[in-house]
């Protein structure tokens, strides 16, 4: 899909930029400002992308001027491929100015791939954002066939065709840099069949491998990785309606469907999920969504509808909803479950109720249980575990505080070096006389983590820790940076 002019469409869209006056942005470069998009009414006046600025306001004085935004412009193209997931599973930004949709097996929802284009560009036209639709078996030929100028607004070219239709065009929609154009057209390549006909080899040899490779693109010989930012998910519910819905009840009644239908396809797998997702696709794109998180791993689709329910109140329908989605994710093995023969109450699974009302209250990570890491930085030692995980601690634990400063505290204190502790110090404006201490303790950093930089010498990620007590009583976990010259010192945690 081919959104020309996307920059100007979305100003115009969002009322910053003005329907019946030429337009364009400007940037700067080499210190020049310079045209970087026009619309069509300023290219109707002899404006051009790449033109200086002072003479576009020459030839055309009433020329309507925004500064050129890429970041914006490519954050609402990534949203209008959220809204095109209504359309496909797969939809991603083909930044500055596209789409690509995956639409393989969604053609008969919309009475084929002609139908299917012509709805995507009738919702598009109604909110002010004309494109223009190609249908390929290969990326590089759908790219091509969206952006030739002479073609239909939607084209839709029958599978392994790519080549006769491409034959013919410019060498230009071949997704090459100018560079690359303008030496083909000096050896008078202008056209796509023109250069599929010279041997492979030599094109390479000559002109570098990326012209081949967007051949070979554009006629299916080659495959084009794509950044899907919504990979497929198979574990997911999807229902439309033919009129959008924005009742309470009847977005409650289309939950419950999905978790049913959902919940049949996990038990037949011996799975469950600890983690359920709804989308509500709204009428003007707006894509609102709720989620919850279990504490183990759950299938029941009643149980699942009870916590989304409390949720739901957060969804605003807009206009109405026009397609709901349930997803299942972090899933895992769940057996069935025996009931006890004795009658007595499955504690377990009561505490799991129990927890999976209260994370949805207060979010998924609101609940949780230490666990150990695989570390021995103190800051990564302990981390986040779910609250029904099971946590095996070592035997032996090193004699540690039970709970750290994020991030250490400085301090000031005098000691004597190179090793030995220190004799006082200064925290939080109060003044600590050492009676007693233990240590060094040298901890590195873990180097694999560490991006090296050679500003910083190597002592300053070693620590050396010693664990100190006033003459208060008062414990403390100290360390000191730094071998040489003047070391700095920080309290990591108090010992209670």
């Amino acid at each position: 899909m081919w959104l020309p002019n996307w920059p100007i469409l979305r100003l115009r869209r969002s009322g910053a930029a003005s329907a019946d006056v030429p337009a364009a942005t400007v940037t700067s470069e080499r210190g020049q400002r310079r045209l970087a998009c026009v619309c069509p009414l300023a290219a109707e006046a002899g404006l051009r992308v790449g033109q200086a600025l002072a003479e576009a306001r020459a030839l055309v004085p009433e020329l309507e001027v925004h500064e050129a935004t890429p970041e914006e412009d490519d954050a609402a193209l990534a949203r209008l491929a959220e809204w095109a997931t209504r359309f496909t599973p797969l939809a991603a930004a083909d930044t500055p100015e596209g789409l690509w949709l995956d639409i393989a097996g969604c053609g008969h929802l919309h009475g084929g791939e002609e139908g299917l284009c012509a709805a995507i560009a009738r919702r598009l036209a109604e909110v002010g954002f004309p494109a223009r639709l190609a249908v390929a078996g290969a990326s590089g030929a759908a790219w091509a066939l969206a952006r030739f100028a002479s073609g239909k607004a939607e084209c839709v070219l029958p599978a392994g065709q790519e080549r006769a239709a491409l034959e013919g065009l410019p060498i230009g929609l071949l997704r090459l840099d100018d560079r690359s154009v303008a030496a083909l057209r000096r050896v008078g390549i202008r056209t796509i069949g023109a250069l599929a006909r010279l041997p492979r080899g030599e094109v390479s040899a000559r002109f570098g491998p990326v012209p081949v490779l967007r051949l070979e693109q554009a006629f299916g010989l080659a495959e084009e990785p794509i950044a899907w930012p919504m990979p497929v998910r198979p574990w997911e519910e999807i229902r439309r309606f033919a009129e959008p819905i924005a009742a309470p009840e009847d977005l409650t009644r289309a939950l419950a469907w999905l978790a049913g239908r959902l919940a049949r396809r996990l038990e037949q797998e011996g799975l469950g999920a600890r983690r359920f997702v709804a989308r509500f696709s709204r009428v003007d794109g707006v894509v609102p969504a709720i989620g919850i998180a279990t504490a183990r791993p759950v299938r029941d689709g009643a149980y699942v509808l009870k916590l989304l329910a409390g949720k739901l109140e957060t969804v605003d329908p807009g206009f109405g909803v026009e397609m709901v989605a349930l997803a299942a994710e972090a899933r895992g093995p769940l057996s069935a479950a025996q009931a006890a023969l004795d009658g007595k109450p499955d504690t377990a699974a009561d505490l799991a109720a129990t927890l999976d009302t209260l994370i949805a209250r207060l979010g998924e990570g609101a609940l949780w249980r230490p666990a150990p890491m695989g570390s021995h930085v103190p800051e990564r030692a302990v981390g986040r575990a779910g609250p029904m995980t099971e946590v095996a601690w070592p035997a032996q634990l090193p004699d540690r505080p039970l709970r750290l400063f994020t991030p250490p505290e400085p301090i000031d204190a005098t000691a004597p070096v190179p090793d030995d502790p220190p004799l006082l110090f200064r925290w939080r404006g109060r003044v600590h006389r050492i009676r007693a201490a233990t240590g060094p303790e040298r901890i590195g950093a873990e180097w694999w983590r560490r991006t090296p930089d050679p500003t910083r010498p190597l002592h300053d990620f070693i620590r050396d820790y010693y664990r100190v007590e006033d003459q208060q009583g008062g414990r403390f976990w100290v360390f000191r940076i730094g071998l040489v010259g003047a070391p700095r010192w920080f309290v990591h945690g108090v010992f209670g």
